[in-house]
């Protein structure tokens, strides 16, 4: 069976930034700006304040109404949020009632600060009761199961929880059911609301957290950076429309990009430490599924989380995948402006990526002062994005904890 194309035709977001729509948000990401802020968490047991990239602008009442802000957890929120803005931005009808339409999400922890408060009423206030929606609230696959209702959307809803790469596996999977014909759009993406004490303690817990003060907080992530320190804490959620490429043009859809390959591996190795083999594989998985050569590639949109040992092992993968075109290629990682979003990340950033191959431009790595020795070897794009460049094919890796790896291959529309 002839494998259909697959057309990206919607982009939503919640911008870290404040209020403003995805161009203003990709406009102050080419310019390297970021959205890191020293913040204090008010509402934790304890005083809280670090690094962190939190939507303290984003008031889910106004932009949702009570009725069903009230039903939903802050992920929820962000999910519904960034879904309306992306189906607007496709030209879609605002509830369709279709069963060949489906919803595939990514979340991490899902309703977090639901089971936070609950835990905080039971053993802290001592009360007997927590909320008869609490199930409802934090479950994971509220966000998916909120958009299908919200938007008529009959076909599968599904949710995929594998750390940093739930987003990712979310959209690749519903890329390949419209390829092989079994749907004819999804709305996929990603949300995440883990500024939680405890989520924030258990991260500090392992040691990967970057530490600052108020002065210094907009450069906490700095990804390949010699002086890098550690990952920074986010929420958020982005969206994309994604459906067969002649259903679109039928329906006379503006198509930013093409989505050609997904890679999906499995490390083996270790539940925290990433393994080069596996990350390779992945990115071997997503060039062979989207019939792509390695000097096809113009840009990577790298996982760079701004870890000392995950950063090194990044680049090393890059270079075993890509042999001599490593040092043509262009690589950047946007979570040192808009943080890591944790299952959110893929999401966020498959529209960044998406948007570079539309506007033919590179977004760049921010906070950097001098690539790190274990980091060298490709073309690194540090503090300031390129303009008018050839994108013709690109990549967005993530790869989370578990040794779960998802590369997610993009065409240009032009090429």
């Amino acid at each position: 069976m002839k494998k259909r194309r697959v057309a990206i035709t919607g982009l939503g977001l919640v911008n870290p930034y404040g209020e403003g729509d995805v161009g203003d948000f990709f406009s102050r990401i080419m310019r390297g700006e970021s959205a890191v802020r020293y913040h204090t968490l008010n509402d934790s047991p304890r005083p809280l304040a670090l690094p962190l990239v939190a939507c303290s602008h984003f008031n889910p009442i106004a932009v949702l109404g009570p009725p069903l802000a009230n039903a939903m957890d802050r992920f929820s929120h962000f999910a519904m949020a960034s879904a309306f803005s992306a189906w607007q931005d496709s030209g879609l009808e605002k509830h369709c009632n279709r069963d060949d339409y489906g919803v595939s999400w990514g979340t991490g922890s899902g309703g977090s600060l639901t089971i936070e408060r609950g835990y905080q009423k039971l053993y802290f206030e001592n009360k007997e009761k927590v909320s008869p929606l609490s199930v409802v609230l934090a479950m994971n696959n509220s966000a998916a199961s909120h958009i299908a209702m919200q938007l008529g959307l009959g076909g599968p809803c599904n949710t995929s929880t594998v750390a940093c790469a739930s987003s990712s596996i979310a959209i690749g999977e519903a890329f390949r059911r419209i390829r092989e014909g079994s749907v004819n759009l999804m709305l996929v993406g990603g949300s995440e609301a883990p500024l939680s004490y405890g989520v924030i303690r258990a991260w500090q817990a392992m040691r990967v957290l970057s530490e600052g003060d108020a002065t210094t907080a907009y450069r906490a992530c700095r990804p390949f950076s010699e002086n890098r320190a550690g990952l920074t804490l986010a929420e958020g959620a982005a969206a994309l429309v994604i459906e067969d490429w002649e259903h679109a043009v039928a329906r006379g859809a503006r198509i930013y990009a093409e989505i050609v390959g997904y890679g999906n591996t499995c490390d083996r190795t270790h539940i925290a430490r990433p393994d080069s083999c596996g990350q390779v594989r992945s990115i071997a998985a997503a060039l062979a599924d989207g019939g792509l050569h390695a000097d096809e590639i113009d840009y990577v949109n790298a996982h760079g989380t701004s870890t000392v040992e995950g950063d090194a092992i990044e680049i090393r993968s890059i270079k075993t995948a890509f042999g001599e075109h490593a040092s043509k290629l262009a690589v950047s990682a946007t979570k040192s402006m808009h943080g890591h979003s944790l299952g959110a990340s893929g999401a966020m950033e498959a529209l960044i990526t998406t948007l570079a191959l539309y506007r033919q431009v590179i977004p760049p790595t921010a906070n950097v002062t001098e690539i790190s020795a274990d980091c060298k070897g490709v073309d690194h794009v540090i503090n300031q994005g390129r303009t008018n460049v050839p994108v013709r094919a690109a990549l967005s890796n993530s790869f989370a904890f578990g040794g779960s790896n998802a590369v997610l291959a993009f065409r240009s529309v032009s090429s």
